[in-house]
């Protein structure tokens, strides 16, 4: 079963291209976009996730081959991003910071809006993964992550005919 079928109604599903207005759609859409604006603004602590870089935007598809996740990290260094793998759970962590003067009493910062801290993801391998093969590349700020399937995990499915009494 895919992940993607699990979820009843995707976030960004355009309504121009569904044929119909749907005002509940128009409405929850509405609300979400009111949420994520008021959490955004929240004065969170460092440690606490927020909608914005401490819980990175992910793109997560299933194929036949196995997982491919997809991991906005801007201002991440590839240095600060940890990767395990343990059972059937992939952990994604990075850390952000950036250096402030606070102490130079000649700069007076006006807008401070750079978020720093660390954050974790946790995806859950539906399958069995072949650990030995899951490979991680990071470029412009994208991680591009590949959990392959193990080798028995690949196997069809095998029909089994049913015969009558």
């Amino acid at each position: 079963m895919a992940l993607g079928s699990l979820i009843p109604f995707n976030r960004d599903t355009d309504v121009a291209t569904s044929g119909t207005r749907d005002p509940f759609l128009s409405l929850r859409r509405e609300m979400d976009r009111m949420f994520d604006d008021f959490v955004r603004g929240w004065p969170l602590s460092e440690s606490v996730s927020s909608t914005g870089f401490m819980s990175p935007r992910v793109d997560v598809v299933e194929t036949e081959k196995g997982l491919e996740i997809t991991a906005e990290l801007p201002g991440i260094e590839e240095k600060d991003i940890q990767l395990d793998l343990a059972d059937d759970v992939l952990t994604l962590k990075a850390e952000r910071s950036h250096q402030r003067e606070e102490s130079d009493e000649s700069r007076r910062y006006h807008v401070v809006e750079r978020s720093q801290g660390t954050f974790m993801r946790q995806f859950v391998i539906p399958f069995e993964a072949d650990a030995d093969k899951v490979k991680a590349s990071f470029k412009n700020g994208v991680l591009d992550i590949t959990v392959p399937r193990s080798a028995s995990a690949r196997k069809p499915i095998k029909r089994i005919k049913v015969n009558g009494g």
